[in-house]
């Protein structure tokens, strides 16, 4: 009992770092608005956006997974592909939250600007997710690699989210039929890709979504900047950059 009571200041140290608190806070804000909005209402007008914040939670606890093994197993890099894999299939749920206001309408007896903040707290909830697993992920890239390789796969990640979004907005697709119908999806994939230029909505939406998440990106980490705290180095053992 002593033991585990001595590791939770540890575990907290940990779950700060993957922002956990924040995020948690900001999806039980979100929930309040939808509970509010359905016991006033009575309907239960959007709820989607219940089911979509679950599924943007799955990329970030993938990275949390991710985190945790490397903290464990910081020399077993192979043991990340798994989490990592499963990271990058989910990965475009978390920003594919903010296509959801292509459902707002005046829904009385709720006024429009609830349902404007509603909608803006989910998909501001899925952004953060995103950002915070993203920034996670990285980190693991570049401390196996190093920085240039971790931007490259900033950017290759961000690309491939904003086409998934656009594969789930507009041809219905989810994450999971990329392993139950991996045939069908890649050819709604193909035809946009071999004719980009007869297919503006493709390139327009996909640019759009990765070129919003990496500005966002980009906030984040300049913000975060000097925070950052390697997931392998507990509290009671500082960096050899760090004071003694």
């Amino acid at each position: 009992m002593r033991s585990m009571l001595r590791k939770l200041p540890d575990l907290n140290r940990f779950l700060s770092n993957q922002f956990l608190y924040p995020l948690l806070v900001s999806t039980v804000l979100a929930g309040g608005f939808f509970v509010f909005r359905v016991a006033y209402s009575g309907k239960w007008y959007y709820d989607n956006l219940p089911w979509n914040l679950f599924l943007a939670w799955v990329p970030y606890v993938c990275s949390l997974w991710a985190a945790a093994w490397y903290r464990l197993y910081p020399d077993r890099w192979w043991i990340l592909l798994l989490p990592g894999v499963l990271w990058l299939v989910f990965f475009p749920n978390a920003p594919y939250i903010v296509t959801d206001f292509y459902h707002l309408e005046k829904r009385p007896p709720i006024p429009l600007w609830y349902d404007i903040g509603l909608i803006t707290t989910f998909a501001w909830t899925g952004c953060l997710l995103a950002i915070a697993s993203l920034r996670t992920m990285q980190f693991l890239v570049r401390k196996r690699a190093n920085g240039f390789v971790s931007w490259v796969f900033v950017a290759v990640a961000l690309g491939l989210s904003g086409v998934g979004v656009y594969l789930g907005r507009f041809e219905r697709w989810n994450s999971w039929d990329l392993f139950f119908h991996p045939e069908k999806v890649l050819k709604d994939l193909a035809v946009p890709l071999m004719n980009p230029w007869n297919n503006p909505r493709f390139v327009g939406f996909s640019l759009m979504f990765t070129l919003l998440l990496l500005v966002i990106y980009l906030m984040f980490v300049s913000v975060t900047r000097g925070s950052e705290i390697d997931p392998s180095i507990s509290p009671a053992q500082p960096s050899s950059g760090a004071e003694r």
